[in-house]
């Protein structure tokens, strides 16, 4: 059984007479222009997309030839180790001083640094390293509680005479720590628990002793009568 509906027929409105709802369409509108101030003097800048250009126009920053970082010549900078204060020149002399502990130069050692100490502590650790040892903390740990042990010690045998700091202690034994670290090396390639390990060893510690003492008493002015103590 089928079931009718009426369906109200469809009308189009024709193209040539637009009704009445298209004549009351809004017309579109200018953008939204701010109110003008009453003083002349005052800028005014419009906000109109497409309009013209400002009323008022801004100069231009004019920059000078002599500005800082302008112009300057990079062959007059220092190089960035001599920034840092690293010189690698007096690192170099410094190694070679305490390779001859028979002829050590302490006008070298003056001007502490610890540059080369550092170098030489990271190449003692990396040995050990290579040999299965893990032993950075405990290095730099001895060679800190060692510096400060010798500070103390020899400023209280100095009395007010001691003119020894602790960055200089701190640098001597970073430098004199160098016949170490070339034992490490040698221990790498030599059987351990032997007695040519045995004799290596008590030769780079002499070896070690021997600069480190001699340096201290050259440059402090009164350590000659401890330097067996100090030893």
């Amino acid at each position: 059984m089928s079931k009718e509906f009426n369906v109200p027929p469809v009308v189009f409105p024709s193209g040539g007479n637009p009704g009445p709802a298209a004549a009351q369409r809004r017309l579109p509108t200018a953008p939204f222009q701010p109110p003008r101030p009453a003083n002349p003097s005052i800028p005014f800048m419009s906000f109109d997309v497409g309009s013209a250009a400002a009323t008022t126009s801004f100069p231009a920053p004019q920059f000078s030839g002599n500005t800082i970082g302008i112009g300057s010549n990079f062959d007059d900078e220092l190089p960035l180790l001599e920034e840092l204060g690293i010189n690698t020149k007096q690192i170099w002399n410094k190694t070679l001083s305490i390779l001859n502990p028979f002829r050590v130069n302490p006008n070298l050692h003056e001007d502490a640094d610890l540059s080369g100490p550092f170098l030489f502590l990271m190449g003692f650790g990396l040995f050990q390293l290579l040999a299965g040892k893990i032993h950075f903390g405990i290095i730099l740990g001895w060679v800190i509680v060692a510096s400060l042990f010798l500070y103390v010690v020899f400023n209280m045998l100095a009395g007010r005479q001691g003119n020894l700091d602790l960055y200089r202690c701190l640098s001597l034994i970073g430098y004199c720590m160098l016949p170490l670290v070339i034992l490490s090396a040698f221990s790498l390639f030599v059987p351990q628990g032997g007695v040519v390990i045995f004799g290596m060893a008590a030769a780079f510690v002499l070896w070690s002793t021997r600069v480190c003492t001699r340096l201290l008493v050259e440059l402090a002015s009164c350590g000659d009568e401890h330097r067996g103590l100090i030893a």
